[in-house]
């Protein structure tokens, strides 16, 4: 959507596990804010990383609701302690979801319409990040149909390219049958260790193949971002100067300008 009055929906996705996804959505949603956007994350993951990743523990309502029942936005939408932040949390009742969506003819557009209800517009976000599950099913179906653009995490190791090429096929579907506009927003390359000589060629084969698809930013495999999450906080907040959180801030102002969006 070009409409700034509107959100940027962005699904973070790649349907390989441990490739830095929810990592990132939740650090990237926390450079958006501190660069004065309101940000909501939706978590699609039964795993609720980042419902914990930030510290939210009670659950009462969730994406399960959101998608499958007719719960009101504000019983689902829970507040972080960072400001501008907010989480649709996630529990492992999503997984059921997943079969429960097939009986639904509007399965693939439960997520599209829920982002879109006219109570959404009275929280002012300026992007919606929906944290996917590592697998290409229905409920990535779902974040696919709903977002405007996809971001991948590609972590900077052997195979990591080899992974792409489904997760393509299956926006291209999505392209084709139920989101014409559906477009790749980039590549992030995660975990990454200059020092490293696979690093270097996995970037390499990265900005190969992909050209501009290719993020300037990388993240680096860096031990305050893995520390992070036990403390249920974004490195932003856990550790304001480390590497994880300046390349995170990096990614976002990039992230900020190819929307033209302006930064408080």
């Amino acid at each position: 959507m070009s409409d700034l009055s509107h959100p940027r929906i962005i699904a973070v996705a790649n349907q390989k596990g441990g490739v830095g996804k929810t990592t990132t959505a939740i650090n990237l949603a926390a450079a958006l804010c501190e660069a004065g956007m309101r940000v909501l994350i939706v978590d699609l993951d039964p795993q609720g990383n980042a419902s914990t990743g930030l510290g939210i523990d009670d659950r009462p309502a969730t994406t399960y609701e959101l998608l499958l029942g007719d719960d009101l936005l504000e019983k689902v939408v829970q507040f972080t302690d960072i400001e501008g932040l907010a989480i649709v949390p996630a529990t492992v009742d999503l997984s059921s979801a997943d079969i429960e969506l097939y009986s639904n003819e509007k399965r693939s557009f439960l997520l599209h319409d829920a982002l879109r209800q006219p109570a959404m517009r009275d929280y002012g976000w300026n992007y919606i990040l929906i944290d996917c599950p590592p697998s290409l099913n229905l409920l990535t179906v779902n974040a696919m149909v709903a977002a405007d653009s996809v971001l991948v995490p590609l972590q900077s190791e052997f195979f990591a390219l080899e992974g792409l090429s489904q997760l393509m096929l299956t926006i291209r579907e999505v392209r084709q049958s139920a989101n014409p506009s559906l477009r790749i927003e980039g590549i992030v390359l995660t975990m990454y260790d200059r020092r490293n000589n696979l690093s270097q060629q996995v970037e390499k084969d990265a900005r190969e193949n992909l050209g501009d698809l290719v993020f300037a930013t990388r993240i680096p495999r860096n031990v305050r971002v893995s520390e992070s999450p036990s403390y249920a906080m974004p490195v932003l907040s856990y550790d304001p100067q480390s590497l994880g959180a300046t390349a995170y801030r990096e990614l976002a102002q990039e992230l900020l300008t190819k929307h033209k969006r302006v930064a408080a």
